[in-house]
């Protein structure tokens, strides 16, 4: 936007800034007033636009380009780039996707495109994409995400729902005046809480967690990193295994039921099957009652402690908050639905301050004491392809087209993909196993990719479509999940020949004759507008008033009030259960699912259960073996700015670093500062050690996200994917299992240099 009267802003993941610019350049970032606590990551979106990885004009990789669709597709990641002028490349796709069309029908299309864009509420990736798709007879999609799959998944045939429960958990507030005992299932790790997808106005997840402190609540970080919970809390560490919180949460709801500490009359009001449930918590129909020390042997915490974590769940209000991080090890599903059951035991959901959560501090909002504005969302239209599969079984979908996946009560069908297009996220960062990806990668005829830098899923590619970046482009910030709105101001001209994702797929509509189609003659700020008078119409509705456009440029930003009361999650439901049933088969909470039950899964049976995970420390066999924790990384949103220089100041010799305890260090010689090798069947990376007792003994931390570097089997920079299992937590959800993993580690004997960080080979060609 040019004459503004005040100074630029910005929205992003990572929070507000204010633009310093200088000679219609952006310079840097200074944080919103209004944020006590703003993220430090936003500020690599003004160092990184302009630097040696930034993709200036479209290109083809060499095969492809001289040799057609599925020419040497095992070469991507490794061939040279020619670029090509807008014009050649709009008509490449658009002959390339008649050829897919006609030859093989739509479902051929996969557009996947994972991953979080923009905050922008036009300038959506995703959402663009699926928009010209849909236009020209639509793609084979995804369902689920990588962050909490089997939670999308297990929770709605519990609760009802899922999703609509993130956007209304009890609030901070609530628990600060009501809650006694905190119980954190995966801890409340505030560096996750630097993000909210579609943007961030104020970061409330540390204040939160100190007023709660301030208030008398107790913290139990039940994790094997100590850092998942803030120091000044004093919380209580129980350093358990990995992957074995439903076991510990069993023994927990068995010593509850044992010493009669349940709710009665809750479990008979408010829920159905607690007797099935319980004959299997005492053993009466496995031979085994979960006790707590059955539950000692499982986790390695001490059957006292468990029992006295127990009576003091239930002697006061009590949360139970259950981190996304718990979905995604082997049958991820069983630690959200025994967390649900176990507060259901103890009665205090729908409680103020009580009862159970989701992910607190996985993301800003939750626990954010917000109104829910349902704000307009560009229009993707309707997929005429009925064709979809779970989003982390994308390798199995490549490799095996044709063949079958159980997915929560139905047996899918894989397609036969010969396009990818991917807009927004890089599978070369959250997917598993990624040396099984690429070679699968290797199949598709032709894989297309609007990016912005040559990060790995660019180099992967066979088109790549140079696109904008926030501060290049006008948008607005208006997600339900945050109070604020705020103007995005276009402060610097796009790099080069950039486009805005619009802009690229008006290209190409125009290309196959469905511009207007796409557009309905609208120009960008045309769109801009119609979003937003659609959403004061719908904020009107809700008797919120929200300032016209030109105010709203006009100052910048503006702060939805907040509601009147303090949210609790299920309250209407705890007050009447009749009048506000929730969308299970029985209006109640599910603790025995006779639909899940149905299904007659082998991994997945009709009430919370423990199953032993496909790699984990108890594991027979197990030996000297490490197990690998790949949480989210404190410096980038996952691979997001992975070359900027706060990302790189985390490095130890340019590689991502790894927490190991003194004890693994000891047992294996190894020093501080040395570089690694960390290693299974599946392949291998190359880090920087650290040694610290913040982590127990038997574990290793590793951050995702470090751009993936191969040279063979070895990542050279650090990502722990080349590592992880892909495998679904059960037939029922289908979700990724990355913190089901074993490895050893070594000192690394052979240490290439890292060069990611340098563009790939690209030749310039004329028009």
């Amino acid at each position: 936007m040019k004459d503004l009267d005040r100074k630029p802003i910005t929205n992003s993941h990572w929070g507000t800034y204010w633009v310093e610019s200088e000679n219609g350049e952006p310079t840097g970032l200074t944080p919103f007033e209004h944020d006590p606590d703003p993220s430090p990551i936003g500020a690599g979106m003004v160092e990184t636009r302009r630097d040696a990885l930034r993709i200036t004009r479209p290109a083809v990789r060499r095969s492809w380009l001289e040799g057609g669709p599925g020419t040497l597709g095992a070469q991507r990641g490794s061939e040279e780039f020619v670029e090509v002028t807008w014009d050649e490349v709009n008509r490449l796709i658009a002959d390339e996707l008649q050829r897919v069309r006609r030859d093989h029908g739509n479902k051929a299309i996969y557009a996947g495109s994972y991953g979080w864009a923009s905050a922008g509420r036009f300038h959506h990736a995703q959402g663009q994409l699926k928009r010209f798709l849909n236009l020209v007879g639509g793609f084979t999609s995804s369902v689920n995400t990588y962050s909490f799959a089997a939670a999308e998944v297990i929770v709605p045939h519990v609760l009802g729902d899922f999703r609509g429960f993130l956007d209304r958990m009890t609030s901070w507030e609530s628990i600060a005046g009501h809650c006694d005992l905190f119980v954190a299932f995966g801890g409340v790790p505030l560096k996750n809480g630097q993000i909210t997808q579609g943007g961030t106005g104020a970061h409330v997840q540390k204040a939160g967690v100190l007023a709660a402190h301030a208030g008398g609540t107790r913290f139990v970080n039940v994790s094997p990193l100590r850092a998942d919970v803030l120091d000044q809390v004093e919380a209580d560490w129980l350093a358990l295994r990995p992957s074995t919180d439903a076991a510990l949460m069993l023994g927990l709801a068995h010593v509850i039921l044992s010493e009669g500490l349940h709710d009665r009359a809750f479990l008979e009001r408010y829920t159905v099957g607690f007797e099935r449930f319980a004959a299997y918590l005492t053993g009466e129909t496995d031979g085994v009652a979960k006790t707590a020390d059955w539950a000692a042997a499982i986790t390695d915490i001490p059957a006292d402690t468990i029992r006295d974590l127990a009576r003091r769940m239930a002697r006061g209000r009590t949360m139970i908050s259950v981190a996304y991080a718990l979905t995604r090890q082997d049958h991820g599903e069983q630690p959200y639905w025994a967390a649900i059951t176990l507060a259901a035991m103890l009665g205090q959901i729908g409680l103020p301050g009580g009862g159970v959560g989701f992910g607190y501090s996985a993301m800003n909002h939750t626990g954010l004491n917000r109104r829910q504005v349902p704000y307009a969302a560009f229009p993707q239209g309707q997929n005429p392809v009925p064709d979809y599969i779970p989003v982390a079984r994308v390798t199995d979908m490549l490799e095996n087209p044709g063949g079958t996946v159980d997915y929560n009560g139905r047996t899918l069908t894989y397609p036969d993909v010969r396009l990818v297009w991917w807009a927004g996220g890089n599978p070369f960062h959250h997917h598993q196993d990624l040396n099984r990806l690429r070679r699968a990668w290797a199949k598709p005829e032709t894989i297309i990719v609007n990016e912005w830098c040559w990060n790995s899923l660019a180099r992967h590619a066979d088109i790549v479509l140079p696109c904008t970046t926030p501060l290049e482009r006008d948008d607005i910030a208006m997600s339900p999940k945050d109070p604020f709105i705020t103007m995005m101001d276009k402060v610097g001209e796009p790099v080069g020949e950039a486009r805005d994702d619009h802009e690229i797929f008006r290209g190409i509509a125009a290309a196959m004759g469905v511009e207007e189609a796409f557009t309905e003659g609208r120009s960008a700020g045309e769109w801009l507008r119609w979003l937003y008078d659609l959403s004061r119409q719908a904020a009107a509705r809700g008797r919120i008033e929200l300032p016209t456009l030109d105010e709203l440029r006009r100052e910048g930003w503006h702060r939805v009030p907040a509601p009147g009361k303090q949210t609790v999650m299920m309250e209407a439901f705890r007050a009447d259960p009749e009048a506000r049933p929730l969308k299970t088969p029985s209006g109640r909470i599910e603790i025995f699912s006779e639909t899940i039950a149905g299904f007659g899964y082998d991994d997945c049976p009709g009430h919370p259960a423990w199953i032993e995970p496909l790699e984990w420390l108890g594991k027979a066999g197990a030996g000297n073996a490490l197990h690998m924790i790949s949480n989210q990384p404190k410096t980038k949103l996952h691979s997001q700015i992975d070359h900027g220089s706060l990302s790189r100041s985390d490095r130890v010799a340019g590689r991502e670093p790894v927490l190991m305890n003194p004890e693994d260090a000891a047992k294996r010689g190894l020093s501080e500062g040395q570089i690694v090798r960390l290693f299974n069947a599946r392949g291998a990376t190359l880090a920087g050690l650290r040694i610290s007792d913040e982590i127990r003994p038997g574990v290793i931390q590793i951050a995702t996200g470090a751009w993936y570097e191969p040279a063979g089997e070895t990542c050279v920079h650090g990502n722990p994917n080349t590592l992880t299992p892909d495998k679904g937590t059960s037939k029922l959800a289908q979700g990724p299992i990355a913190h089901s993993c074993l490895v050893e580690v070594e000192a690394a004997a052979d240490v290439p240099p890292v060069t990611i960080g340098v563009a790939p080979p690209v030749i310039e060609r004329g028009g």
